[in-house]
């Protein structure tokens, strides 16, 4: 069984360590940038007890490519509202946060085998803003996205993240946004509705193999067969927790938080990994 940590315990773990912490969140719907919420209010307990970094990596759910590894190198990323039949307070929101095209150039020559290429026209999507407002809700700290490339595996996602893994120790953050369980042909609406027994099962294994450091595990599509597909109709929402997985190694620990599944078929999920 995964083993459950605090925040209390995540802080006292960071405070000892020079090398950054790794994020995945999952964000679930973009209300949840408006709304006071179970989830809202984890992720500003957890920006109180992050590190502030010098940068933000971000690798998003929402800017998806084929063929490229994308790196947003624009000085003042835009605030994208890549959603629609939302209220007009959630399209008023911005995340003016900087970006910081010296260092995301750098990313590009660090990705040049897995053929990244230079992007103004992006900025923050909704799997990064809606997050990053709790998390650092000053927008003081530069920040830059990352595409994933839905061309390739699984495995692939992996391999990005343990090229991105020597950025820890430059003050750098990679927060991964997406969804461990993500069907949203399956959701259900309304107050009290019951997890499909598919979004359990996958979420739960999901841990269990992310605790036993089973990466192998998590990125054979052949050997998540059927579930994979129900849990991730499209693997998109899939792909940033690899990348963060990824990213990590044997001197880290693991700390799980809101885990729990939202409308049915949306795992909420998040973890970090942070150096003992």
């Amino acid at each position: 069984m995964p083993v459950s940590r605090t925040l209390d315990d995540l802080k006292s773990s960071l405070s000892s360590s020079e090398r950054m912490p790794l994020v995945f969140l999952g964000h679930g719907s973009p209300m949840n940038a408006i709304e006071d919420t179970n989830y809202s209010r984890a992720w500003t307990e957890l920006g109180r007890t992050l590190p502030r970094p010098k940068a933000i990596l971000v690798v998003s759910a929402h800017w998806m490519t084929r063929g490229t590894t994308l790196v947003d190198v624009s000085a003042m990323p835009k605030t994208i509202h890549d959603f629609y039949g939302f209220p007009d307070a959630l399209f008023a929101q911005q995340y003016p946060a900087p970006g910081n095209p010296g260092l995301a150039r750098e990313v590009v020559t660090l990705l040049a085998s897995h053929h990244a290429e230079e992007d103004e026209t992006w900025g923050l999507d909704h799997g990064a803003w809606t997050v990053l407002k709790f998390l650092y809700p000053g927008a003081d700290v530069p920040v830059f996205q990352v595409s994933i490339d839905m061309s390739k595996g699984l495995g692939y996602q992996l391999e990005i993240g343990r090229t991105l893994s020597e950025l820890r120790n430059r003050g750098v953050l990679i927060l991964g946004s997406g969804n461990v369980v993500h069907n949203l042909g399956a959701m259900q609406w309304g107050v009290g509705a019951k997890p499909h027994d598919f979004a359990l099962e996958f979420d739960a294994l999901f841990a269990a193999k992310l605790e036993a450091r089973d990466f192998a595990a998590l990125s054979d599509r052949s050997g998540l067969g059927s579930l994979l597909r129900m849990a991730h109709p499209s693997v998109d929402h899939y792909l940033p927790a690899l990348t963060i997985a990824g990213a990590s190694d044997a001197g880290d620990d693991l700390t799980f938080m809101t885990d729990s599944i939202d409308l049915g078929s949306v795992s909420m999920r998040s973890f970090v990994f942070h150096a003992r």
